[in-house]
């Protein structure tokens, strides 16, 4: 049992799987609301009925324990009424990322082998072009009336049910979530994560008591981020599982995010760097009233240190950044507020200390360990690592070994303190003249420039150094810099050898829906014809 902030005792021993989430807060605050969605309530009593009215209507469609669903959608408090309700039901949520297209879409569909697929408005009118591509013809539900065709409407669907808990034996090791790596390079594969995954380490660190991850029954979570993204659904469970109130928003847009401060007094939220960015550059950011907002979480991608002071200053409030992965369910490293410097300091690059219960180690290429300050992939090993790929063994067994360490896919070193220090994706990793050289290290050197809004740095093949550095710059509204600007810029604050060799100049930097550069589309028209990506 732990103690919130606000002294309300939460009794985790009685939550090991998401279904129990619903079942004990309708038991110890049944009228305290669990959702709100466009101007939709749910009370925690409400929720548990309605996730138990899924649970039955899933069974009654005949899913059997281990069988996935597909959600296809922006976010609803209908999604998780399907997630934990299929949890109730032995059954696995597969979110998918409604911005995908319908053959990506498919892919997905086909892997998991759902045998029913709820689809939100936005996307109904693409159910055709995707089952174009499949195989089988599964089930389709229309979460909203908008566009449903006469295909079943998932209210009519789960209100056929009875509202009785199935009270299925689950345990906390069968999967409950699966959710697809973003799919940069080649196709995306099925993270397969457990209730254990996704709540011990939730609740590990709700036990230990730092303030910036306590939550009293008074506290207001925004759910801004995808649900097909870890960023989306783990922040909404964590809330759940605290029991605080969670607000909805359907997706992600900044002038919303700013009325959602301050109408429905948030007091906590996860954003990525480029929303961040996006909600601290709206004309009224510095008008809002931020006094109720306690923390804002960030992660899924480096952040320049001129964009964090910004928003420090604009926000007033604790920053903790996030480290993680889709197979870690989130985040295993935190850089805790009191290491967030406004005037600067060296743990502000740091992505943090482990998270309670999680081991960090760096490690060479033949997986032998390096010491402090020795830059290497980063592995991690705690209860939170995923299960596995879904049907895919051999990927499962090269990111994760026999002795249970993943291997992350990231650059970065420890301090002498226990810190990680991230400097890039290895496959990123830069080789210009044998100088190994990390691009996130460079962006934040050319982030600083005042005319630059965002900026991506990739390796493109070069006849004498193998490859050169090139910065790809999306500029400020009204500003203008040219390339030589810019390079002069970085070195003075890098060293000349990192600093970029050549700029070019852009709107705006692709994105995947989890808000990750898509460095390989940069990089496409630069090594088109070549056998290999390096050089």
């Amino acid at each position: 049992m732990t103690m919130s902030a606000n002294d309300a005792a939460v009794d985790f021993d009685r939550m090991p799987t998401l279904g129990d989430i619903a079942r004990y807060h309708a038991a110890t605050r049944p009228d305290a609301t669990a959702l709100t969605f466009e101007g939709r309530e749910t009370t925690y009593a409400q929720f548990d009925a309605l996730t138990s009215r899924v649970a039955s209507a899933l069974i009654a469609d005949g899913l059997t324990p281990g069988q996935r669903i597909a959600y296809v959608g922006k976010n609803s408090d209908c999604y998780f009424e399907l997630l934990i309700g299929a949890a109730k039901a032995g059954v696995v949520m597969t979110p998918i990322g409604w911005r995908l297209a319908p053959p990506e879409v498919a892919y997905i569909v086909e892997d998991s082998k759902a045998p029913i697929v709820f689809v939100g408005p936005e996307v109904i009118g693409l159910s055709e072009a995707v089952a174009a591509h499949l195989t089988y013809r599964p089930k389709v539900v229309a979460m909203e009336a908008d566009g449903a065709g006469g295909r079943p409407l998932y209210s009519a669907w789960r209100d056929a049910a009875p509202d009785t808990d199935p009270g299925l034996a689950i345990t906390d090791q069968d999967v409950a979530v699966q959710l697809y790596t973003s799919g940069t390079t080649g196709k995306p594969k099925g993270a397969m994560l457990t209730h254990a995954n996704i709540l011990s380490g939730r609740r590990a660190a709700a036990e230990a008591q730092m303030p910036w991850n306590q939550w009293g029954p008074d506290d207001v979570s925004l759910v801004a981020m995808p649900v097909s993204h870890i960023g989306g659904t783990g922040w909404g469970i964590v809330g759940l599982y605290n029991g605080a109130k969670g607000v909805v928003a359907r997706e992600f847009d900044p002038f919303k995010v700013l009325d959602f401060i301050e109408q429905d007094h948030i007091s906590k939220m996860f954003m990525v760097p480029a929303a961040m960015q996006i909600v601290v550059r709206q004309p009224r950011a510095r008008e809002v009233d931020y006094s109720r907002l306690k923390y804002i979480l960030y992660g899924a991608s480096p952040i320049p240190l001129d964009l964090l002071r910004e928003c420090m200053e604009v926000f007033g409030c604790g920053f903790c950044q996030q480290y993680g992965m889709t197979e870690t369910c989130g985040t295993i490293v935190y850089l805790p507020p009191e290491d967030h410097d406004p005037a600067g300091n060296p743990r502000m690059r740091a992505a943090g200390l482990p998270m309670p219960g999680v081991e960090i180690r760096i490690i060479d290429d033949r997986g032998d360990v390096l010491p402090a300050g020795a830059v290497g992939e980063v592995a991690t090993r705690s209860v939170a690592n995923m299960a596995g790929y879904w049907n895919l063994d051999e990927a499962t067994k090269a990111t994760i070994g026999n002795d249970g360490w993943l291997r992350t896919g990231d650059a970065g070193y420890l301090d002498e303190d226990g810190y990680l220090f991230i400097h890039d994706r290895v496959k990123d990793m830069i080789i210009s003249g044998a100088e190994n050289i990390y691009p996130a290290e460079v962006e934040s050197a050319v982030y600083g420039h005042p005319a630059v809004a965002e900026v991506a740095v990739i390796g493109i093949p070069d006849e004498k150094w193998g490859e050169a550095v090139k910065a790809v710059v999306a500029l400020k509204p009204g500003l203008s810099a040219t390339p030589d600007e810019i390079i002069a810029f970085a070195r003075s604050r890098i060293a000349a050898f990192k600093a970029p060799k050549s700029v070019d100049f852009i709107d705006a930097l692709p994105r995947n829906p989890s808000g990750k550069i898509l460095r390989r589309e940069l990089r496409e028209p630069y090594w088109a014809g070549r056998e290999r990506r390096v050089n």
